[in-house]
C-alpha cells in the first residue's frame, strides 16, 4: 500500500478515527478500538502517545487517568513496568480486559495498513520520531501542532520529511512561510466557532487547494461550549440533521474529517454521493 495523503484525498474524503472506535466495553486508545475503526472504514487512526518516567512510549491520553482508569495516578510519573499493569475501565467505570499498549506494538500492528495521526507528538518529538523511523513508517504518519517558530525549527532539524499540518483557529497567518520552509507541509487543521470564519470559507479552502494543501476539519466534540467546526458536528449530525452536521462539511470541500462515529459518517457520505471525489 502506497501512502500519499494528497493522492488519497483525490479518491475520497479521508476519515480519521478519533482515538479509534470505542463504545460499550471497548475503551479508546486501545488496539481493539483501532482495529474496529479500520473495520468500519477509517482511513486514518488518531492516537495519543505518552511516555513513562523511564522513557517508554505508550498509548494513552495524558491526564485522563481518572476518566479512563478510575485511578488517582499519573502514568507519566511511573516506570513502564507499572504502566503496563493498568487496565482501562469501560463507560460504566467497570474494569475491562484491555490494558495499555506500547507505541511499538501499535506501530507493528498497523504497519502498512492505514494513515496514523500522532497526537501529543510535541511532548516527545525525538523519541516518537525515532520509533517511527525504526519501524520504517514515516510515510504513514501525520503530526499536527499549534503554530510557533519552535515547531518549525524542530521539524526542519529533526524530521523535515514527516507529513505535518499546523492547527489554526479562524486565521492562518503562517501559510506563506510554511510553503517556503524545508518541511513536509501537507495540510492545515482548521478550528472555527462559526461558519463565517475565514478558515471555514470556500475561498480559503480553494486557496489551500491551489497551493496543494489539504484542509482538515473536526466533527468531534470535546466540549459543546467550545465548538471546533461551527456547530457542524457529530452531535448535530446524529441528533438533528446529518446534512447540517456532516453534509455541510463535505459540501464545503474539506479533505479530512475527524469523527467519533466512523461507520455512520461513511454510510451517510456514501448514501448522499459525497464520499468519493469526482
Amino acid at each position: 500500500m502506497d501512502f500519499n495523503l494528497r493522492e488519497k484525498a483525490k479518491e475520497n474524503i479521508i476519515i480519521a478515527a478519533h482515538r479509534g472506535s470505542c463504545a460499550g466495553n471497548i475503551p479508546c486508545n486501545t488496539l481493539a478500538a483501532y482495529e474496529i475503526a479500520l473495520k468500519q472504514g477509517a482511513d486514518m487512526l488518531e492516537v495519543d502517545v505518552s511516555c513513562s518516567i523511564d522513557g517508554k512510549l505508550f498509548l494513552f491520553h495524558p491526564f485522563m487517568e481518572h476518566a479512563h482508569l478510575n485511578k488517582p495516578v499519573l502514568l507519566n510519573t511511573l516506570p513502564y513496568s507499572l504502566v503496563e499493569k493498568f487496565h482501562y475501565v469501560n463507560f460504566d467505570n467497570t474494569p475491562t480486559q484491555f490494558g495499555i499498549s506500547s507505541f511499538d506494538d501499535f506501530l507493528e500492528q498497523f504497519k502498512g495498513r492505514c494513515y496514523i495521526n500522532i497526537d501529543k507528538f510535541w511532548d516527545n518529538p525525538e523519541k516518537i520520531y525515532k520509533a517511527v523511523k525504526r519501524h520504517n513508517m514515516t510515510d504513514q504518519m501525520l503530526v499536527k501542532s499549534r503554530m510557533n517558530q519552535k515547531v518549525v525549527r524542530v521539524l526542519k532539524e529533526l524530521a523535515p520529511e514527516l507529513p505535518f499540518m499546523p492547527i489554526v483557529r479562524d486565521e492562518h497567518p503562517m501559510h506563506s512561510q510554511l510553503l517556503s520552509e524545508n518541511i513536509n507541509y501537507v495540510g492545515v487543521e482548521v478550528l472555527f466557532s462559526d461558519e463565517g470564519s475565514t478558515v471555514a470559507s470556500e475561498e480559503f479552502i480553494r486557496q489551500m487547494h491551489r497551493d496543494d494543501i489539504l484542509v482538515w476539519v473536526n466533527s468531534i466534540i470535546y466540549n459543546y461550549k467550545q465548538q471546533l467546526s461551527g456547530g457542524h458536528s457529530d452531535d448535530t449530525a446524529l441528533t438533528y440533521s446529518e446534512d447540517y452536521g456532516w453534509g455541510w462539511l463535505a459540501d464545503r470541500g474539506f479533505d479530512v474529517i475527524q469523527t467519533d462515529w466512523v461507520m455512520m459518517l461513511i454510510d451517510y457520505l456514501k448514501r448522499t454521493d459525497k464520499y468519493y471525489r469526482k
